[in-house]
């Protein structure tokens, strides 16, 4: 399973890990382009801030709730920070979610926090692996 199988999810779960390795899961909306899937998040977010540690991640199709509805897949993350990216996931996730993503804008907007883009990608093979011919 690869994260391009997760694309028609409505909710992902993301595993991210803490320093001790201990795996915090949160259910997640999410817009694909290209492989990779995007999670629109605060910057100060404990997910966010488990990215900036250590990229490695896994994410699961899921429900609301982050009940599981698929294999696990490991992926690496990565925050993106520029207005362009920002205003590039807030274009996929009006297209994606309508009006439910503009009603949770407008309340994200009232807080005033500063968000942030999480990019999916593939995991990196492991080192010394090759790829399948």
């Amino acid at each position: 399973m690869t994260l391009s199988d997760l694309r028609d999810a409505c909710y992902i779960t993301l595993e991210t890990f803490r320093r001790n390795g201990q795996g915090v899961k949160t259910p997640v909306w999410q817009t694909p382009e290209g492989g990779c899937l995007y999670v629109w998040t605060q910057a100060t977010s404990g997910k966010a801030k488990r990215i900036r540690h250590h990229g490695r991640v896994r994410v699961c199709a899921s429900d609301a709730r982050g009940v599981p509805r698929s294999e696990w897949v490991e992926a690496r993350a990565r925050l993106l920070t520029t207005p362009e990216s920002l205003a590039a996931q807030r274009r996929r996730m009006a297209a994606r979610y309508g009006l439910a993503f503009w009603l949770f804008y407008a309340f994200a907007r009232l807080s005033r926090k500063p968000y942030v883009v999480i990019e999916l990608c593939d995991a990196e093979p492991p080192t010394g692996s090759t790829a399948p011919a």
